[in-house]
Formats: C-alpha cells, structure tokens, sequence
C-alpha cells in the first residue's frame, strides 16, 4: 500500500513538472513571435547617438535648424530632451514642446534654436524638463542617459555693431534676446553717441515690435570700480529699464557673475521704488536692495572686490567726496570670483500686463569709468 501511495505520488509530480515545462516552452515562444512581450530585452545602458548636429553658434530666435538622433535600448514611454547652450542651457525647440518622441525605428528629430553645445537627454515618463538650466544636465533620477555634443564648425559669434564710448569699444547686440522675461529686439541704430561724446540708447517700434539697445565691452576688466554718469531716468514707464551690469557667457555655475545697478519700476507702475542692485540669481533673500532715485543726473558705482561688492548712488556727475548722497549698499555673501564677465548697458522692455510700454524711451549716458 505504501509503495502504491508513492508511485502515485511519484507520477503526480512527474505530470505537473511536465505540464509546468510545457507552459514555459508555451511562453518562451510567444515571447519569440511577439515583439511586444516583456521578455524583449532592454539595454540596461541606453545610449544616445546623434545623426545630424547643427552648427556651433551664439543662439536667438532667428536662428533655427534640424538636430536628430537615435536611441539604443530605450524602454517604451521615454522620450528625448533637447537642449542648447547659449549663456545658459535652453529646452528646446521651445518650454511647450520640449517632449520629443522616439519612432518606431528608434529614430528622433527636431527643430532647435542653435548653441556651442546640444544635450540630448533620454527621459522617463511624466519627466518635466526646466525651460533653461546654468550649467549643464546631467544624468540621474528621470534622466536615464545624456550625451553631450559640440556644434559643428568653428563657433560663430552673434551679429554685432562697433561703437566707441568713453574711450572703451563696446558691441551693440542686432538679434533679440530674453532679458527681463520678455523677448524684445535688439537694433544697432538703438545706441549712438552724439557730438559731445555722450551715449543715446532708445526703445522705438520696429515692425509692430519694441526694440531695445544691448551693448557689451569688448573686454573683461575684473575687480575693481564701475561708474555711470546717467542723465535723468525718472521719466521712464514702468516697463523700461536702464542697467549696467556684469555678465559671464560661460559663468553659470556662478550665475553668470552678474551683478546689477538698475533704473526702472521693472514693470510695476505702484512700486514707489525705481532703482535696485542685485546679485543673480534675484530670489535669493538678501541679494536685492530696492531704493529710489530723483530726478536730475545721478552717478553710479559698483566696487567689486574678492567677496565682497559695494554699490553707491549720488547726485551730480561725480563720486568725489562730498557728493549728496542718494544710496549705498554693500553685499558680502553670494559675491562671484572674477571670471570672463563683460560690463553690459541695457535699455530694454520687461513683461507687464498692468503696465505694458506705451511710448518710445530714451536715455543719455555722460560717461562710463573703470579703475582697478
């Protein structure tokens, strides 16, 4: 009787192990015919490769071109981000489109605005790629691979026109650009200097569109003292504004080493402050100090110094001692090292709803100053 039991025994789990081989030689089949089961192997190390790289340019709106790739080992539902590096890295082809799908031959392609470098990242589902990003992306989390490449050729600059100031040469930007959130125009004829040396910088309309004046050195002077002589900016509508600033192209991880001295109520007609320095980036507390500037020529200063950035207003055409005194600030913490920054003057348009530019605005500069 016992034998009996075992022998049944014994054949019982000899027909389930059969019938268990013959379910998974079933399943490894279909998992053969059909692409689309999950035993399809996956790399665990995707990868990126691009197929065309546009050029290596300074980018703005009016330059657009094709960038494509293909991706090996993705899963499905990621998708491709793309970004280009101009000053900072910039989703692209703009913030609402910025998903780009993979096809079915695991190819992808898209317009982008162009940069000296292009980043494509392979990305999970539901991933939200940041508009723009100071320094470059980098792999972890939801993004699963990211291949980084140079634009083709030797880099091409932006279109610029000379001027001589104040015995400085500058670069006056003739493409737009996204200074205060709004993307405004820029035109070479919005910056001239008239017989007595002094600078002219307008906002004026230009096909239906403001443009502005953006002018840059053509070199870097370090630590050391800024001064503007600037004629009266208390004329100015809510969503103009004057300033002279610091910038770093290749200064993210610094915030661009920009630092401000601004005139203007940056588009809010109730501020009863119409000037500020700062420090980028602008959020963090402490790194703004609004005050307000009267009417009549005012000289601005900024001491920059390891550390350390001490910025000054006075009334008149001089910082010589015993000049009234209009505002002083100093900052001591988030001051960026010396890099590869440039002093740039700006009169441009900021976003407003409530108070958007409803007239022409010009500004004249007496003279601009550097001492170590």
């Amino acid at each position: 009787m016992g034998q009996r039991v075992r022998r049944i025994r014994r054949s019982n789990l000899e027909f389930m192990l059969g019938t268990t081989k013959l379910w998974l030689a079933l399943i490894s089949a279909c998992c053969v015919a059909l692409p689309g089961c999950h035993s399809q192997k996956f790399d665990a190390n995707p990868t990126i490769e691009f197929t065309k790289v546009p050029p290596a340019a300074q980018g703005g709106r009016e330059r657009v071109d094709s960038i494509a790739g293909r991706v090996k080992g993705y899963r499905p539902g990621q998708q491709i981000v793309i970004y280009a590096h101009s000053g900072p890295w910039w989703v692209q082809p703009w913030p609402d489109q910025a998903l780009i799908p993979i096809q079915a031959d695991s190819t992808w392609s898209t317009s982008t605005h162009l940069g000296f470098e292009y980043a494509a990242l392979l990305v999970e589902p539901g991933y939200r790629p940041s508009p723009t990003l100071d320094v470059a992306p980098t792999q972890g989390g939801s993004v699963v691979s990211l291949t980084i490449v140079k634009g083709v050729g030797s880099p091409q600059l932006a279109p610029t026109k000379p001027l001589q100031f104040s015995g400085y040469e500058w670069r006056v930007r003739t493409i737009a650009s996204d200074w205060g959130g709004l993307n405004n125009l820029y035109d070479g004829d919005n910056a001239w200097t008239d017989a007595s040396g002094a600078l002219h910088l307008r906002i004026k309309k230009k096909e239906g569109r403001w443009s502005c004046a953006d002018l840059a050195l053509t070199q870097s002077l370090g630590y050391g003292s800024y001064s503007l002589v600037v004629r009266d900016t208390t004329h100015l509508e809510p969503a103009a504004v004057l300033s002279m600033s610091t910038f770093d192209e290749e200064g993210g991880d610094q915030h661009y080493r920009e630092m401000d001295v601004e005139m203007g109520r940056l588009g809010d007609a109730s501020n009863k402050n119409n000037a500020q320095y700062a420090l980028q980036p602008f959020y963090v507390p402490g790194n703004v100090a609004p005050f307000r500037v009267p009417s009549g020529t005012l000289t601005h200063s900024m001491r920059w110094e390891s550390g350390r950035v001490s910025f000054k207003t006075v009334r008149g055409s001089s910082m010589d001692a015993g000049a009234p005194l209009v505002s002083e600030h100093v900052f001591t913490s988030g001051v960026p090292s010396r890099g590869k920054e440039v002093v740039v003057l700006l009169l441009y348009v900021v976003a407003s709803d409530k108070s958007p530019l409803q007239n022409e605005q010009e500004i004249v500069i007496d003279k601009f100053e550097y001492l170590p």
